[in-house]
């Protein structure tokens, strides 16, 4: 009874862990013991798997009179730098920390058997830590630490191990051709992990860009031995060890997305859905790349700044808009599409994900396997005039599947545009107040991500206080631990909780600015 009354949070944070919420109508957060309307929830839980489904027990307190407890169904999903996180190389809080020296020579020094009683503690860091340690030995044809020594100053050893290693990892990763062609495919894994810490440098860290800078000699270096010497030789910082090494991980995971990609051809996937769109989605009447060149003239909220009104101009009317506060002016390139023989404007964006976005999704959703984490690899948004046009568009996709001769089925369709239903997300950082119209369509071979939004729906989606997708992009990087992972506070020396509320600022202001 007192569930229905109330207002709850989509996503409910915990120390150390995260919640989604499945069921229950929700608005604002609430905090542990929060008194909210003179109603107060106590929230506990005892499970410690990571994604796990299980029920939250709340109990409910009104007057200080105990109520019968309810139960919702929850969501947990574990921070990537958590305890059971899946990339256990790159934990400095973790059992394979980057130790301020290398100590290859004393294998029974204090400092290394008391690393050794902190490993025992946990089986699954033992099984790990084999694991781990028979790759090394493996890739570097070694048989203990000891020769790593050795392996440092021959350089010639080295190119000759280098050599072999790219012939193992061709077969590994399934990649076809000469030692030289594989090579090169290994050298675009490292540049996809040099653009996933530039993105990041650009755009959500960019204030703290000179603070995560890569050192120059790892950012240049993209032979995997190499890389995989560079941890164990003490002539390099505790900063430059700890990035080759994240640099193999990020490396590893563009490996795996590249031969995903090969083996689900999306290249030729995507090549084919921008066809069926410009045959038989958009107007004929247009040429491939025509667009009609309007502005979107919106009025704001002051509390939360969401779009409280919004009409369309061209671009002669706008030379007359003055600016003022609340007032947003937002260019878009429109398309048509033609139905019952009437031209449809619709502003569109298509996308496929490129290797750095889909590395840093692994990360977010702690996971290794491309084919679990990212389910969004061609994508295609959406803005339409009114609720009544997303609904015309939705049916003339089908109708265009049927002329293209493949039927369209519409898979997880989630619906918060045209009704009263709350957006469930479950991505870290997501917010409950994001109306969309999102599903996946799958025809022709393909399953294609669709977010279809009116004007004042992506306006908000733009500019909303904590519905903007800067702002999002911010939560999700900070809460789900990626940010923390990729630079660990003790060697970055960063602040990433007041990094988070800085930058979230910061966004806002830009935002806002008229």
């Amino acid at each position: 009874m007192f569930i229905e009354d109330v207002t709850l949070p989509v996503r409910y944070s915990f120390p150390n862990e995260q919640f989604s919420l499945i069921k229950g109508s929700q608005k604002r957060l609430l905090t542990d013991n929060q008194l909210l309307s003179n109603v107060q929830f106590k929230l506990f839980f005892n499970s410690t798997q990571r994604c796990s489904e299980h029920s939250l027990d709340i109990s409910v307190e009104h007057d200080n009179l105990p109520v019968s407890p309810v139960q919702l169904y929850v969501k947990t999903i574990m921070s990537v730098i958590e305890k059971n996180s899946v990339f256990t190389s790159l934990l400095q809080n973790g059992p394979l920390a980057v130790e301020e020296k290398v100590t290859l020579a004393s294998p029974f020094s204090s400092t290394t058997r008391e690393w050794v009683r902190n490993l025992k503690q946990d089986q699954n860091n033992i099984t790990k830590y084999r694991a781990i340690r028979s790759q090394v030995f493996e890739f570097l044809e070694i048989n203990n630490f000891i020769e790593i020594r050795e392996l440092l100053i021959n350089h010639k050893e080295q190119a000759a191990r280098g050599r072999r290693a790219y012939v193992k990892l061709g077969n590994m990763f399934g990649i076809d051709g000469t030692v030289k062609e594989i090579e090169a495919r290994i050298h675009d894994y490292a540049r996809t992990a040099d653009a996933v810490v530039n993105s990041l440098r650009n755009k959500i860290l960019k204030p703290y860009s000179s603070h995560i800078a890569t050192t120059n000699e790892i950012e240049v270096a993209n032979d995997p031995i190499e890389l995989l010497l560079i941890i164990f030789n003490d002539r390099y910082h505790r900063k430059a060890r700890f990035e080759a090494r994240r640099k193999l991980q990020l490396m590893n995971l563009a490996a795996s997305i590249d031969q995903r990609e090969r083996e689900t051809a999306i290249e030729e996937k995507f090549s084919t859905f921008l066809h069926f769109l410009n045959d038989y989605v958009w107007s004929p009447q247009q040429k491939i790349g025509e667009h009609d060149i309007v502005y979107l003239l919106s009025q704001h909220d002051p509390e939360d700044f969401h779009c409280t009104s919004v009409r369309v101009i061209t671009p002669d009317e706008r030379k007359n808009i003055p600016s003022g506060n609340g007032t947003k002016l937002t260019l878009i390139k429109r398309r048509k599409f033609v139905t019952d023989g009437r031209e449809w404007p619709i502003y569109v964006s298509i996308r496929k994900k490129p290797p750095e976005a889909k590395v840093l999704k692994l990360l977010r959703k702690n996971e290794k396997n491309p084919a679990v984490a990212v389910d969004d690899e061609l994508g295609l948004m959406a803005v339409l005039d009114s609720v009544s046009d997303v609904k015309i568009f939705q049916n003339h996709l089908t109708r265009s599947a049927g002329k293209a001769n493949s039927f369209m089925v519409l898979e997880d369709i989630s619906d918060t545009l045209t009704g009263n239903a709350v957006y469930q997300s479950t991505a870290t950082g997501s917010s409950a107040k994001t109306p969309m119209l999102k599903f996946f369509a799958r025809l022709g071979g393909m399953r294609v991500e669709f977010i279809i939004h009116t004007n004042r729906s992506w306006l908000n989606y733009l500019y909303q206080q904590d519905v903007a997708h800067d702002e999002y992009e911010v939560r999700r990087i900070f809460d789900s631990g990626v940010a923390e992972l990729l630079f660990p506070a003790d060697i970055f020396h960063l602040d990433h909780k007041e990094i988070r509320n800085d930058m979230l600022v910061r966004f806002r202001r830009q935002i806002e600015k008229t």
